[in-house]
């Protein structure tokens, strides 16, 4: 199990050899909560399956909190393996450790305590709040599970490992899809019972990863310590930014959806359905934005500033490529894929409609993943927090609404299409004449 130095060597083939492992982890990632929700659904039936939506929203907006702040991570520690610096991986990785884990417990306490009060807050229907407040309070039992596991996937892959990750990612999907039925339907736990399968499953997962890791002597571990100031300092100018982002967007999709329910049930039936397809066809454009986060950040901190923009030539084009395809192919068949979701044919119409609509601006937020991941592998964290206030507040929102008010249903998907186009010029403008090549985080050292 190798760690790869992104600094030499084909830029096309690392860069299609690191991201396809990133893109199945993703995929599996995906395949979570819906796992959970099947078996909920099918065993326990409608209430639960409410209850589980409702709380599985707290969760992913927790996880996104963590993959905001393993982007910092990738940034921080990439930088580093590209300096070939040993010391300072095993100082920071230790520095990670201790503020990610300390975050970990006091949001993990926090949860516990207030998990009622939070889907109250939801609007939680009361027949819910019971299944919805157990389930929640477990997972928050296991939340330091889920930042682990996250963590050491993402030191792998600052390292130029993306392979070891999707082993142990896969453990833990396995896992959940065979205890969810064996502890909601045979040991009677119900709801409780899917909860408590999904923190084992993570914490066999987060086991594993750390037994492989020390082991191996794949990552630089040492006993923790106090982190340095200046470490503190970094972590967290880098992570909080990086966190925020995952905020804005969450934020900027449920002003994009007060948009979608004004139009009725059929609409938001259709909107949801697309949403869910449309998460899993821009998992490729999130893993290229991934793997050259890491791929750049090693160069940057090598001061191979023309390898940085061949990495992103060749990352721009994967992109291109894979969404056109993708675009052709959900243009053919979107309405089949909108039937795996819901039955309803108003419901079916819209979400088709929409779909093969926004389907051809995909690349278009391909770009803006290529693009946005090389300058936050520089450092410019805050940034790139800033490009994505600009996407989702000053275009996708707007336009949405603007079209949609004009134009009626369909002009959702033209809204945001164009949004997409818009945004990915002002990406682009940034990476092409941005000072972001001019931000260091450490001392580097120009071939």
């Amino acid at each position: 199990m190798r760690q790869d130095n992104f600094t030499s060597g084909p830029i096309g083939k690392q860069l299609l050899v690191f991201s396809i492992p990133i893109l199945m982890t993703n995929l599996l990632q995906t395949s979570y909560q819906f796992i959970d929700s099947l078996w909920v659904g099918n065993l326990l039936g409608d209430t639960a399956l409410g209850a589980i939506s409702v709380s599985s929203t707290v969760i992913f907006t927790v996880l996104s909190f963590i993959i905001g702040v393993n982007n910092a991570t990738l940034t921080i520690l990439s930088q580093l393996k590209g300096k070939n610096d040993d010391a300072g991986l095993k100082s920071y990785t230790n520095a990670f450790i201790v503020i990610l884990g300390s975050i970990a417990i006091l949001l993990g306490i926090f949860g516990f305590l207030f998990s009622e009060t939070i889907l109250k807050i939801l609007g939680t229907p009361d027949e819910m709040i019971k299944d919805a407040a157990s389930y929640l309070q477990i997972n928050f039992l296991g939340i330091l599970f889920l930042f682990g596991y996250n963590f050491i996937g993402t030191v792998f892959r600052a390292l130029g490992n993306s392979k070891t990750p999707l082993r142990f990612v896969l453990i833990a999907v396995v896992l959940n899809t065979v205890l969810d039925p064996l502890f909601i339907y045979v040991f009677k736990w119900g709801i409780q019972g899917a909860a408590w399968a999904t923190i084992l499953a993570q914490g066999v997962a987060f086991l594993y990863g750390l037994w492989i890791s020390l082991h191996h002597k794949l990552i630089p571990f040492s006993r923790p310590a106090l982190p340095k100031k200046e470490e503190i300092t970094l972590i967290l100018g880098q992570g909080i930014p990086s966190g925020l982002q995952m905020t804005v967007i969450s934020a900027g999709s449920a002003a994009i959806m007060s948009v979608v329910t004004t139009f009725g049930s059929d609409t938001v039936s259709g909107f949801g359905a697309a949403q869910r397809l449309e998460s899993l066809i821009m998992l490729p454009a999130h893993a290229l934005g991934t793997a050259v986060n890491s791929m750049a950040g090693q160069n940057i901190a090598a001061g191979k500033w023309r390898r940085v923009h061949r990495i992103t030539m060749y990352a721009t084009f994967m992109n291109l490529t894979a969404m056109l395809i993708i675009a052709l192919i959900v243009f053919t068949v979107g309405g089949w894929g909108i039937r795996m979701f819901i039955a309803d044919a108003g419901a079916v119409g819209f979400g088709t409609t929409y779909i093969k609509i926004v389907a051809f601006f995909f690349p278009f937020l391909g770009f803006n993943f290529v693009w946005n991941g090389v300058v936050r592998a520089s450092g410019a964290a805050f940034q790139v927090l800033m490009l994505n206030v600009i996407s989702f507040w000053l275009l996708r929102f707007p336009l949405t609404w603007l079209f949609a008010h004009q134009l009626g249903e369909k002009g959702i998907a033209l809204g945001m299409g164009i949004s997409f186009v818009i945004s990915s010029v002002f990406a682009f403008s940034y990476y092409r004449f941005g000072k972001w090549s001019k931000k260091e985080l450490f001392e580097t050292k120009n071939e």
